[in-house]
């Protein structure tokens, strides 16, 4: 491969991506708008370059397929800049459902099953599919019934937050079953935001100052509770 190549199709598609501005504008005349949006109409490229120059502003190929091509007189870097919040903005917002993974033995004990079952219930009520998997040992495989009924169980469990999306099923050695959120992602996303607003709002209000003013009733019980002796060891002990 010819040196330079790698750096020749990176530029290539910087120019595909990106319009064509100014110089690069390689027609006779183009339909040009304004600035603002209004319609200065068929003009030569090269009249339409002294307007963008004397507006300090580019000139920009919007439609380069039409005929003639549309150019626009506009802050090229600021429209960059723009475009790329936008699609920063986009990306942030944008919902990916994950698939979380949780492993059961069919003869776990109670306490495991406690805990696996608050991560299915932590993941369902964020907006994420769970694939719950039987892994069974030895004589263990003969029974199947036993991993089938725990999935039954887990998914009567966590009813109010997923559904089975998947049936348990043989999978070799493994038995699977697939619980997705009653709850759409954006929407678990939302309430998650909400309370840790809400949290930080709490906690805001609790480190408030109080009030300094004490009323006469407060002052007295103060007054009283600083008099009273300091119980002895063997009143302590009576009152245990």
């Amino acid at each position: 491969m010819p040196a330079g190549t790698d750096s020749q199709d990176v530029t290539k598609e910087k120019h595909i991506s990106e319009p064509r501005i100014n110089d690069r504008i390689r027609v006779p005349e183009v339909r040009l708008v304004g600035p603002n949006g209004e319609q200065v109409g068929i003009v030569r490229v090269e009249d339409a370059l002294r307007l963008a120059a004397e507006a300090d502003l580019d000139l920009v190929e919007v439609a380069p397929m039409a005929k003639p091509p549309v150019a626009k007189l506009m802050d090229f870097g600021k429209y960059k800049y723009e475009a790329a919040m936008k699609a920063r903005e986009a990306r942030k917002n944008q919902v990916n459902t994950v698939i979380k993974e949780i492993k059961l033995r069919p003869k776990i004990d109670p306490h495991d099953y406690g805990t696996k079952k608050g991560h299915v219930v932590r993941f369902l009520g964020g907006g994420d599919k769970v694939k719950v998997t039987i892994m069974f040992r030895g004589r263990e495989q003969s029974r199947p019934e036993l991993g089938f009924r725990l999935l039954q169980r887990l998914a009567q469990d966590v009813a109010e937050l997923g559904i089975v999306e998947s049936q348990p099923k043989q999978d070799g050695r493994n038995m699977v079953m697939v619980l997705a959120p009653t709850k759409k992602k954006a929407q678990a996303m939302a309430e998650q935001r909400k309370k840790r607003d809400e949290a930080k709002a709490g906690h805001a209000a609790a480190d408030e100052p109080l009030d300094e003013t004490t009323t006469s009733d407060e002052a007295t019980v103060s007054e009283d509770s600083a008099a009273e002796p300091a119980a002895t060891a063997d009143e302590t002990t009576t009152a245990g």
